[in-house]
């Protein structure tokens, strides 16, 4: 094989991801002068991004003006119960004001107060109404306002093109192997850095609320080239994703609805979220229906609604009630907004939600309950970065958005992604052109190792016979969804890595039928190898993390351990090529963010309005 025929692309940075965070990034690239490429698995525009629907989380104050950067970071650390990177929490906190405004200067148009400000809305674990948000299509504002801004920085664009793996000179990156999906031919970018930000990897598990696109590119392309991941055992499961009926399964209801109003009840009529406070939230949540009432109708003196608790808490409240066999009829609970505000409110507030029901499922949310319960959704874990650059473990190897792991600690709150892909978009760029700024020229391309990643590749199709990749992908999704799910145990999670380490011993065989040219089996096979890495590393972290935080829950270790909370769970490859996880110290918070963090609420209230 003669590397000198594969097409070759050359451009100082390579960004792998059109989302939020690869289109920030981009731009930011862009902005510095470099040379940038932004490569995209799908069509530009078909980004995981424009599903988040609610808003942006940024502490502007317009709604309520006692909101103010500590609060917001507060929020976030308690949501991820401490166990967050400080540092990132506290550029996400101080940042994502500017990231709004400045998206508004790029032509995003956003929902107004009276006085002509951006509006911001309710949402779960957050203090004040912060999220600005374009009714529920903000995620799809902010896709429209970045690619549009984007095509005026002179970014190029490759479409329809899947990373295959990274490559190195020595020990840092020089480029990456790629194929577009529609001829199935090669191309080789040759780079000075990349930046991955190609989200997260839900479609290894069965029920999901994510795309085809979400296979864990990101997360095995770098533990391949020798980046370390970090706490991949926190997997979030969104409380309400729709169960029923099946035209709408897995899609997401819009945290926005609880933010609202919607209440969830279950198959007894009881509003159950209030039997559901932790300890941790009491001092902060209504406790009785009287004052949620008051806080939805605008009483700043009453405490928020237990349906706007932690996205955590909720998922296993509604899991509660199923196995307490008081769960809808399809194993979840009723979500209803249409008892708590007008037709006209809804439709208004909520459009994307009442049309795409309507269309897709004939259910009328106006009139109707929404039977919702929890499906996988985010990975708060991800490749590990230096809080300030984005660099990974490998140099010249940046991640940002939901690749990279550390801002969410053991949860995320909802609102929180959209303005982390924003702001750490934005730092990724930055560090990548620091980072090239030290460098000479251009690092070589390892030809051989280029001949072996196309060998590995097109080996899946030149096989007389093998595993068929659906078949494959769904027996993966199985044990996933069986024992790596939303609650957790050493008898399960054992279990799971044995299957785990079968089903790579079947994908060293598995088989695509036909010709290199657009095969969606091929397609399907390629992405395995990175959904097995994924759920391994998910499956092993939380065997190793013996407590219950956040959104990991374990049955045998029902609470919180102290000595966990001092770690931080690493999956590196080992030199012999197995996965290796082990448990390091984490650094000790900053006295002052310390402080902030664990201030009683009304303390810090004062302290901002003093």
């Amino acid at each position: 094989m003669n590397i000198s025929d594969i097409q070759t692309i050359e451009h100082d940075v390579i960004v792998v991801g059109a989302g939020g965070a690869g289109l920030r990034a981009a731009i930011e690239c862009s902005i510095k002068g470099l040379s940038t490429g932004l490569v995209c698995k799908s069509l530009l525009g078909k980004a995981h991004t424009v599903m988040a629907e609610g808003g942006i989380a940024a502490a502007l104050g317009n709604v309520d003006e006692r909101d103010h950067w500590k609060v917001h970071f507060r929020d976030t650390m308690r949501g991820g119960k401490f166990l967050n990177v400080w540092r990132m929490a506290e550029l996400h906190a101080k940042q994502a004001p500017d990231r709004v405004r400045e998206l508004e200067e790029w032509g995003a148009v956003f929902d107004r107060t009276k006085s002509g400000l951006i509006n911001q809305r309710n949402f779960g674990g957050h203090r004040y109404p912060r999220l600005a948000h374009v009714g529920d299509r903000t995620g799809l504002e902010i896709i429209r306002t970045l690619q549009d801004h984007g095509i005026h920085q002179g970014i190029d664009v490759y479409m329809e093109c899947t990373g295959l793996d990274l490559l190195k000179e020595e020990d840092r990156i020089s480029g990456m192997v790629a194929m577009w999906r529609e001829t199935g031919r090669f191309v080789i970018f040759k780079t000075r850095a990349i930046i991955l930000a190609t989200g997260g990897g839900g479609k290894a598990w069965k029920i999901t609320s994510n795309s085809w696109e979400y296979t864990g590119d990101g997360y095995g392309m770098a533990f391949e080239a020798g980046a370390e991941l970090m706490d991949m055992e926190f997997t979030q499961f969104h409380p309400t994703g729709m169960v029923w009926p099946p035209s709408v399964r897995g899609i997401l209801v819009t945290e926005g609805v609880r933010g609202e109003g919607g209440i969830l009840v279950n198959s007894e009529g009881q509003r159950f979220m209030f039997e559901n406070i932790p300890n941790r939230f009491a001092s902060e949540t209504a406790d009785t229906e009287e004052e949620a009432a008051r806080w939805l109708a605008g009483d700043k003196e009453a405490r928020r609604p237990p349906e706007l608790l932690t996205r955590d808490v909720v998922a296993r409240a509604i899991r509660k009630e199923v196995n307490a066999g008081r769960g809808s009829p399809h194993g979840g609970a009723f979500l209803d907004i249409a008892s708590r505000r007008s037709a006209d409110d809804i439709k208004r507030k909520l459009p994307s939600m009442y049309h795409q029901f309507k269309v897709l499922a004939e259910l009328d949310i106006t009139t109707e309950q929404m039977e919702v319960g929890p499906t996988l959704h985010y990975c708060m874990g991800g490749i590990r970065v230096d809080a300030d650059s984005q660099m990974s473990t490998v140099p010249g190897l940046f991640a940002c958005g939901e690749c990279s792991g550390g801002m969410h600690g053991a949860n995320r709150l909802g609102g929180n992604s959209l303005s982390d892909l924003l702001v750490f978009g934005k730092l990724a760029g930055d560090g990548a052109a620091d980072y090239i700024k030290e460098l000479s020229g251009f690092p070589l391309i390892n030809k051989e190792k280029v001949i072996s990643i196309i060998r590995n590749a097109t080996e899946i199709l030149n096989r007389e016979s093998g595993m068929n990749p659906y078949l494959l992908h769904e027996e993966l999704q199985e044990v996933m969804q069986n024992n790596v799910g939303i609650v957790r145990s050493a008898e399960l999670l054992t279990a799971g890595i044995e299957q785990l380490d079968k089903l790579k011993e079947s994908y060293k065989e598995v088989k695509a039928a036909g010709a290199s040219q657009f095969n969606p089996g091929w397609h399907e096979a390629l992405a395995q190898r990175n959904m097995i890495i994924t759920a391994e590393a998910t499956a092993r972290s939380a065997l190793l993390r013996e407590e219950s935080r956040g959104a990991h829950t374990r049955i045998d270790f029902p609470d919180e351990r102290n000595e966990f909370l001092d770690v931080n769970v690493i999956t590196l490859k080992g030199e012999d090529g197995s996965m290796m996880v082990k448990k390091v110290n984490r650094p000790e918070p900053p006295t002052e963010l310390n402080r902030i963090a664990n201030l009683s609420l009304e303390q810090l209230e004062q302290e901002i309005a003093s």
